[in-house]
């Protein structure tokens, strides 16, 4: 009875061991396809600094996680990507956590024909949005086109 306890012990920690890899695997596929890998920015001739410019990076670790790196010149930050998906619209939906707000939050990226990157939405595990059908909330704007800066 043990050793056939033993035996689904190990193949259980062997089937968690190969999903979790399979899954990584997927992740990091979806993003790489769909074409998020890289640096974008709204203007990538500034230099991150706050309000004025900021750099947002994917990319895609040794170990296989999906990194999501923020740099705002003084401040930044750098959180995991935990999922990925693309819609029928191609739509790439990320969801994303920040340890530093304590908090997944939950966007969705769609590419221009001309290589633009645009936030079509934006919200908190809540589902408090900040982005929502490609504009600001509190503003009403468009979300700026983002360039691929590498």
């Amino acid at each position: 009875m043990m050793r056939c306890l033993s035996r689904w012990t190990a193949a259980a920690l062997l089937c968690a061991a190969l999903t979790s890899t399979a899954g990584a695997e997927t992740l990091a596929t979806t993003v790489e396809q769909w074409g998020l890998l890289g640096s974008w920015s709204v203007d990538c001739s500034l230099q991150p600094d706050g309000d004025k410019g900021a750099v947002l990076s994917y990319e895609i670790r040794p170990d296989g996680r999906v990194m999501y790196r923020r740099n705002f010149g003084k401040a930044w930050d750098e959180n995991e990507v935990v999922a990925a998906s693309i819609d029928a619209e191609g739509l790439l939906n990320l969801m994303v956590f920040f340890p530093s707000l304590h908090q997944t939050r939950e966007f969705g990226l769609l590419l221009s024909n001309d290589g633009d990157l645009r936030a079509i939405y934006n919200r908190s595990e809540h589902g408090d949005y900040t982005i929502r059908d490609g504009k600001y909330v509190k503003t009403g704007r468009p979300t700026p086109a983002q360039h691929r800066c590498d």
